[in-house]
């Protein structure tokens, strides 16, 4: 099957409800499709909705080259996407950070479901955690981000580049070619392999990716019925700390291969509640960390100016670090670094 082509799986929730059958579009993957059908049984269990499940084959799924290679962003979604705005599917379930900050014309983010874990997680052939693993301990990571914050962390380990699905990175640990590897921990969630972690690292330490463990569900903007329904999955609280998060990748113009973190939390009091949001940028050689934090409002707008923010205290702050890096030279300067490792992990 080729890069955009869909293809319909046979799984309908048939519950009762509409008679329209909407019809889901997902990337053809085993963690997409897992966590979409994760999603449409919730819908249909709010809404009464039939949804069947549409595979689509991405140019980062066929593509083994870097990321940072491929000349554009969004390679995990544009096919998916196309589609949708062809009349092909009714609406998309994606991987939020595989998203690009700018949502196309046509296209309305209908429904942020509550976050899974977004954590990064480390898994080692022995259970050892990262600061027991020795000195040139082989780690492998598609994530210029988690290199960085890796070798600040272990500045003893060798980051090693890694693409592949879940099973093609475990599988590298346990065949003996790594000494660990780190992904997502929502991703092991989702496929039912949490339990495979040796170690969950905390979202200050290892400052995940902007919008890690989340969902966007995509609907056209014209289709106002069906974007009231993919509503009533929508998790004010996610929305709003994916807001603040996005919003610091956005200022600082970077991509999914930056060695940028953000990570905002639900927070605060009952009668005041918040977001604690905070934000690293990273020298991809872990020799340079700026790491800041502050507090932003669950309103999704609100939080998103917070995000804006916070990203110009840590792009002044991080050039101050080091006069002859500001975040914009920093990145520029490690692109040739970074092309060498696939852009970030699923």
């Amino acid at each position: 099957m080729t890069a955009g082509t869909p293809a319909t799986f046979g799984r309908t929730v048939t519950r009762d409800g509409p008679a329209r059958t909407l019809r889901m579009g997902t990337r053809h993957s085993a963690l997409a499709l897992a966590q979409s059908a994760a999603f449409a049984d919730d819908l249909s269990g709010v809404t009464g909705a039939r949804v069947d499940t549409v595979g689509i084959t991405t140019e980062g799924d066929t593509n083994r080259a870097a990321i940072t290679t491929m000349g554009s962003t969004g390679v995990f979604v544009q096919a998916v996407r196309a589609a949708l705005l062809a009349g092909e599917i009714d609406f998309a379930v994606h991987s939020y950070k595989d998203l690009p900050t700018a949502v196309p014309e046509g296209l309305v983010v209908a429904a942020v479901p509550a976050r899974e874990d977004p954590r990064d997680a480390l898994v080692t052939f022995d259970g050892r955690p990262l600061h027991r693993l020795p000195s040139g301990a082989r780690v492998g990571t598609g994530s210029p981000r988690r290199a960085g914050q890796l070798a600040t962390l272990h500045p003893g380990i060798v980051v090693l580049p890694l693409r592949g699905n879940v099973d093609t990175r475990l599988g590298r640990v346990r065949d003996g070619d790594l000494d660990a590897v780190v992904l997502a921990a929502a991703g092991l969630s989702r496929l039912g392999r949490l339990g495979e972690a040796a170690e969950l690292f905390a979202t200050d330490r290892l400052v995940p990716a902007p919008a890690q463990g989340a969902l966007a569900v995509e609907c056209r903007a014209d289709d106002t019925e069906l974007a009231l329904l993919l509503g009533a999955l929508d998790d004010r609280p996610s929305r709003a700390a994916v807001a603040a998060e996005r919003a610091v990748l956005a200022e600082l113009e970077a991509g999914c291969s930056a060695p940028i973190g953000a990570h905002a939390l639900h927070a605060g009091t009952p009668r005041r509640p918040v977001l604690d949001l905070c934000a690293v940028i990273t020298s991809l050689d872990g020799t340079r960390r700026t790491f800041r934090r502050t507090t932003a409002s669950l309103d999704p707008h609100e939080a998103a100016a917070a995000g804006r923010d916070l990203a110009r205290v840590l792009r002044k702050d991080h050039a101050s670090d080091d006069a002859r890096a500001t975040p914009e030279s920093a990145l520029a300067d490690g692109t040739d670094r970074v092309r060498r490792y696939g852009g970030e992990d699923r």
